[in-house]
């Protein structure tokens, strides 16, 4: 059962709770119940009186808290080791990594979202430069999650919300409609591109 719980976390955010089920074969409560906690894997059982797997005897609760908090400890030092080596970059919760290619915005977009995340989008000046460590390494202009809406000029982020940060280079956005998308400069500024170009893909998690 503690083995079957486990494996869990590892489909959690992928598969709906009857998948789960009939892949490891626990309860859909339970199911439930895991993927509810699986990204806050630090409340330990008994807080609220209640235990933290309905179902579970208390000593499986118990056990199963240790090791998912030991496996949160050891996810972040291998994150520390990522960021070290240069393979991610941070920016507060924000992970960012590249796959090297080079490609049109729809295939980067699409290459992310099949990681699941999505195309880097920088909202703050530190996130900016996160994305900017990535683009450096590789030496490549990228994409970032931003087209121009139906107004000409006037650019949002791809979930459709108005742009609350901006790091445009001088003169830029200029393309007046022709040019729905974004790129980011080796300095870290802003252009707009026709969306047909390659460029880095750079997905944010």
């Amino acid at each position: 059962m503690l083995t079957a719980t486990l494996l869990v976390t590892c489909h959690a955010l992928r598969l709906g709770n009857n998948e789960i089920s009939s892949v490891v074969g626990l309860p859909g409560r339970v199911v439930q119940e895991v993927q509810s906690h699986v990204l806050g894997l630090v409340r330990p059982p008994g807080r609220d009186r209640r235990p933290w797997l309905p179902g579970l005897p208390d000593f499986l609760n118990t056990e199963l808290h240790k090791i998912l908090v030991h496996l949160k400890h050891r996810l972040c030092r291998l994150e520390r080791v990522l960021v070290f080596k240069g393979k991610i970059s941070k920016a507060g919760e924000k992970i960012y990594a590249s796959n090297g290619k080079q490609v049109d915005f729809a295939a980067a977009l699409g290459s992310c979202e099949e990681a699941g995340g999505t195309l880097a989008t920088p909202r703050n000046e530190a996130e900016n430069k996160a994305i900017l460590d990535i683009v450096k390494q590789y030496k490549k202009y990228a994409y970032l999650g931003i087209k121009e809406g139906e107004t000409s000029g006037r650019f949002k982020y791809i979930n459709g919300t108005p742009l609350n940060y901006t790091k445009w280079y001088r003169y830029e956005p200029n393309g007046r409609g022709s040019e729905k998308c974004v790129e980011m400069y080796l300095d870290g500024s802003w252009n707009d591109k026709r969306c047909h170009m390659h460029r880095l893909t750079v997905c944010e998690f």
